[in-house]
């Protein structure tokens, strides 16, 4: 029997479609063939933060003025953070300092380090939402409000890694760790003291390439972040409109 006769017998056209899937799958996947599931993972940090800045009524680089928190044994359980507004990317309206209210605590909660009468504050990139029982002000979303930035040796701001202050999957967060780059930190904020690293975290940093030891004849132990993702390649991130 002929090919053609073969090829015209009846249901011979689904034998066919399954050899050639066959055939595909064995098919061997060349160096630059990605699996299509890979895809999905690159822009996993990517997309969650677009999302994250669109369900945000404030998104924008402010820093910590002052705050005014009722504690418990030093720690706060409810108040006020004042942020003074460095760069909008999403606002209602022009705002110079904002209140971002917080209470009680939670996985992702959204409070913020007083800073000393000889300290200037911290700077974070904030995502926040007008809070609904006092339109004046904020509060941080379910999957947290704030990713610390830090200057580096250009006085360029960068994201340092690694990211906290957000909920990310580890998909997520080796998805933006991908997109880091060396960084020079000249900020005072870009040291950690050893105590403040649990050990594992602090080890997985240390393989990450994250930290490295700062002064290390000094009598404390304290490390320095070496990564970060410039603030302007961060901002592409969020898919919003060009900068307020």
């Amino acid at each position: 029997m002929t090919f053609a006769a073969f090829r015209n017998l009846p249901g011979c056209a689904v034998c066919l479609s399954s050899l050639a899937a066959c055939l595909l799958a064995l098919a061997p996947v060349l160096p630059g063939d990605a699996p299509a599931d890979e895809i999905p993972a690159r822009q996993a940090g990517s997309a969650m933060l677009a999302a994250l800045a669109g369900a945000a009524d404030f998104v924008g680089l402010a820093q910590v003025r002052d705050t005014d928190y009722l504690r418990r044994r030093d720690i706060p359980v409810s108040g006020s953070a004042y942020l003074g507004v460095l760069i909008a990317y999403k606002a209602e309206q022009t705002e110079d300092l904002i209140e971002v209210y917080e209470k009680g605590l939670r996985a992702y909660e959204c409070y913020f380090p007083n800073p000393t009468v000889f300290e200037e504050g911290r700077r974070y990139l904030v995502f926040l939402r007008r809070d609904p029982g006092n339109a004046e002000r904020f509060r941080g979303l379910p999957e947290g409000c704030a990713l610390e930035v830090l200057v580096d040796r250009d006085n360029r701001y960068a994201v340092r890694m690694p990211v906290t202050g957000l909920r990310l999957t580890e998909a997520q967060q080796a998805a933006l760790a991908e997109r880091a780059h060396p960084t020079d930190f000249a900020d005072p904020y870009a040291i950690i003291d050893d105590e403040a690293l649990p050990p594992d975290q602090r080890d997985a940093m240390i393989e990450a390439g994250q930290i490295v030891p700062y002064a290390p004849d000094a009598p404390s132990r304290r490390w320095k972040y070496t990564r970060g993702i410039p603030l302007d390649q961060f901002r592409e991130l969020l898919e919003l409109e060009p900068d307020l």
